[in-house]
């Protein structure tokens, strides 16, 4: 059985950069139905006691078409949120440190440049999706975007994401309506860079 991420901060802990509202709403309502969902469909394919990791990397072992789909979406809402709600504190913001910070020095040249790519990516990702910041076994870092509740597990490469931008409206339009940017621009407020720099370190020791 799946279960959701046990938020280790209130709803309203994330203010002014993510209102309270917002985050009650989707942690407890589309959270909560990516993982009912997750659940049912597992169950009907057979897979329920799988890693999430693994059943993301290989979706085409789903045999089902329909049952692929609700995996694909629901599991990928699954991962995403949980990944999303984690890499965030109250304690958030700045920049990282370590092993995490010379990697982003070395892939993209310093964390400004850093953040505006993704920041460009997320912005321009086309309806619902996401922006990714993800990792090889190797520890090079990729930047990318993908579509609806997609994830860079689902493209086959190796990737694991450390950092996940979610750009559905439901993240941001009750405080920010139209205005994604500035989502994105407060969103790097809360990053908690100790669980991305965790991430990071758990994809390299596989």
């Amino acid at each position: 059985m799946f279960n959701q991420i046990q938020l280790p901060y209130a709803y309203d802990a994330l203010e002014p950069h993510i209102d309270a509202l917002t985050m009650e709403t989707h942690y407890s309502k589309h959270h909560a139905a990516y993982t009912k969902n997750l659940n049912d469909a597992a169950q009907k394919a057979g897979v329920e006691d799988k890693d999430i990791t693994f059943l993301l990397s290989s979706l085409d072992k789903i045999s089902d078409e329909a049952l692929r789909k609700a995996i694909r979406n629901n599991g990928g809402g699954f991962y995403n949120h949980n990944l999303y709600f984690k890499t965030m504190s109250p304690s958030g913001g700045g920049e990282p440190e370590g092993d995490l910070k010379a990697a982003l020095d070395q892939a993209f040249g310093n964390f400004t440049d850093f953040k505006d790519k993704l920041s460009g990516l997320a912005v321009g990702q086309f309806g619902s999706g996401w922006g990714w910041l993800s990792s090889d076994r190797n520890g090079k870092l990729i930047l990318s975007s993908s579509p609806n509740q997609d994830n860079p597990l689902m493209e086959g490469n190796g990737h694991v994401p450390l950092l996940g931008i979610d750009v559905w409206e439901h993240a941001y339009y009750l405080k920010y309506k139209n205005l994604r940017a500035d989502y994105i621009k407060a969103f790097f407020e809360v990053v908690d860079w100790k669980a991305v720099s965790d991430n990071y370190v758990n994809v390299i020791k596989g």
